[in-house]
């Protein structure tokens, strides 16, 4: 098969990987910059033009967009779909994992377990708003973040609304979610292939910090699943209508609880912490999947 990877960064760890994997198993392999791609948007023969040429036909793509590029790297992807080339994420599906509310609300809609979490633009009673999640302490998040960026620890109700104000006053847009004492500053990053947890670790938080992110000087170790929290995962990446992701949760009192669904997971720590050569896995799942215009949405919705 012909696969090429949207990444703007050829010697990024995942995109190396995916590289060699997909190399090691036959198929040629090509990185594309997604940001220098651009598209005629009105032929009747929709194609993607990269460094003054049409790119050839690829049976498949696999989609690395950062969540800074989101929109012109959906719009990319919606383009190869329209071709009638397999994406191993949709558009639809990335837009709508990186859509932090909108996942939530999804998730909500299944049943399946989150954090209590609250959402406004400009409330009258901001005490309210965290009286709703439970009180303090909580977690307020900048919708837009990502990497632990943006994520605060309020202690206390006159932290929480300080903070709370403060952010509003920037006329960000934000969530209020409970703080999951029990989880110990720990989560656990599964990765999901193809409908089946193929790999998972536990982040641990660095002392003194309660964000978990490897990029904020987390640790990662392997980690055995409990059946309801491998069903928790696989039940979220079906909701978003993902087939490869990162599934962050929480080990709550109540059971796992799902903080984030990632549709670009990095390869790095998982593959270090657990052995596991999830890059070739990856590609199978293409080799299992990838048929001219197979994709459900077509680049619709």
């Amino acid at each position: 098969m012909r696969i090429a990877i949207l990444s703007r960064n050829p010697r990024l760890y995942s995109t190396r990987r995916l590289v060699e994997a997909g190399k090691s198993l036959g198929h040629q392999v090509d990185v594309v910059d997604t940001m220098h791609c651009y598209m005629d948007i009105t032929s009747n023969r929709p194609s993607v033009r990269y460094n003054g040429k049409p790119l050839p036909y690829y049976d498949a793509v696999i989609p690395r967009i950062g969540a800074s590029v989101t929109f012109y790297g959906t719009s990319v992807v919606r383009q190869f779909e329209m071709m009638g080339t397999y994406s191993i994420n949709e558009s639809v599906a990335i837009s709508r994992s990186r859509d932090k509310l909108r996942s939530l609300q999804l998730l909500s809609r299944k049943g399946i377990g989150m954090p209590r979490t609250g959402f406004a633009h400009h409330p009258d009673k901001i005490d309210d708003l965290i009286k709703n999640v439970g009180g303090a302490p909580v977690v307020i998040k900048l919708l837009e973040g990502t990497q632990g960026i943006g994520v605060v620890l309020a202690d206390t109700q006159k932290a929480a609304e300080a903070i709370i104000e403060a952010f509003m006053g920037l006329k960000a847009n934000i969530l209020v979610q409970e703080y999951i004492k029990e989880a110990g500053g720990a989560d656990i990053r599964c990765l999901v292939v193809d409908g089946k947890v193929i790999a998972a670790m536990k982040r641990q938080a660095a002392p003194g910090e309660f964000r978990s992110n490897l990029h904020r000087g987390g640790s990662a170790s392997i980690v055995r699943l409990s059946p309801a929290e491998r069903k928790t995962a696989v039940d979220a990446a079906k909701t978003m209508g993902l087939s490869m992701c990162g599934v962050d949760i929480l080990r709550a009192s109540s059971g796992p609880v799902v903080m984030e669904v990632n549709s670009s997971p990095g390869l790095e720590g998982i593959e270090t912490a657990t052995g596991k050569d999830v890059a070739s896995m990856i590609i199978q799942c293409i080799e299992k999947n990838a048929k001219p215009n197979s994709n459900k949405t077509k680049g619709k919705g």
